[in-house]
This record gives structure tokens, sequence and C-alpha cells, in this order.
């Protein structure tokens, strides 16, 4: 049953973070034709989208590893098994939250590929309800790991390393 949850909490991070917000950016921008032509914006893309999901993948490994859980929790809701140890080293020394600071690096590429103004608003009201997740987040972590939680919030940032 754990593998089960932990195979689902992984195939639907995938699924909602990789897939379907650029499908719905490119929806929403109306499903402009992928500029191939413009090889600076291809370029720019591809290398924020390649920086953005190597920090969530290594993020995920890490916590897998060292935090013996995953990190799909949505909305106080357990979608896959919580990390049983407070995640601080590795990518965590540099964010509170990488895999989603990686995310965003993506969805940044993703919004230099289409290059619309809807695709950008698409990422700013992804970017307001990560924030509600992440506010969510923070208070069972505050609950599960109390004062070394707070420690941690004070040396290292919500999504960058101020």
């Amino acid at each position: 049953m754990k593998t089960m949850r932990n195979i689902l909490g992984y195939v639907l991070g995938g699924l909602l973070f990789v897939l379907l917000v650029p499908a719905v950016m490119w929806f929403a921008s109306l499903m402009p034709e992928l500029c191939f032509a413009c090889v600076w914006r291809i370029v720019v893309a591809v290398v924020l989208a390649v920086v953005g999901i190597s920090l969530s993948v290594w993020s995920i490994v890490y916590m897998k590893r060292k935090g013996d859980g995953n990190p799909l929790d949505a909305f106080g809701h357990e979608v896959a098994p919580r990390t049983k140890h407070l995640m601080t080293s590795g990518p965590y020394r540099l964010s509170r939250n990488p895999m989603l600071t990686g995310s965003f690096v993506y969805y940044a590429g993703v919004c230099v590929w289409l290059w619309t103004w809807q695709s950008l608003l698409v990422f700013a009201a992804v970017i307001v309800i990560m924030l509600v997740q992440v506010r969510t987040e923070e208070k069972r972590l505050r609950k599960d790991f109390g004062e070394e939680y707070e420690a941690y919030c004070k040396r290292t940032g919500r999504f960058l390393p101020f």
C-alpha cells in the first residue's frame, strides 16, 4: 500500500507540475504555434526548463532518501507519506521549497517559449496558489518540527537562498 501511495504521489506531481500547468499556459495563450525560429527564446526556455526540472528532481530524490518520505501534501491532505525528518541540507539548504523554486524556474522557461501575456497570467495564478499551499504546509511543519523548523526558517529563504 505504501509503495502505491509513493507511486501515486510521484505520478500526480509529475502530471500536475510538468504537463498540466504548461498545457494550461498553452491553452490560455490560445494554442499558439511553438516558435522554433526564435533561437534565443528556445535556448533561454530550454536552459530554464532543464535547470528548473533538475532542481525539482534533485529535491524529490533527496527528500525520499534523506527525509524518508515524499513531498506531496496538498492543502493539508496527505497524498503520499510525509517525510519523517526535517530537510535542511542538500537542496533544502538553498531554499525551504526547492521543488517549487524549480517548478517556478521551469514555468518561466515555458513562458519564454510561449511569449504570451496569457502564459504569464497563468504563471502568476500558479504562484499565488502555491503561496497559499506553502503557508498551509508551513503550519504543519511548525507543528511537526517546532523550534527546529523555526530556526530553519530564520536561516533559509522560502524560495531563494536569502
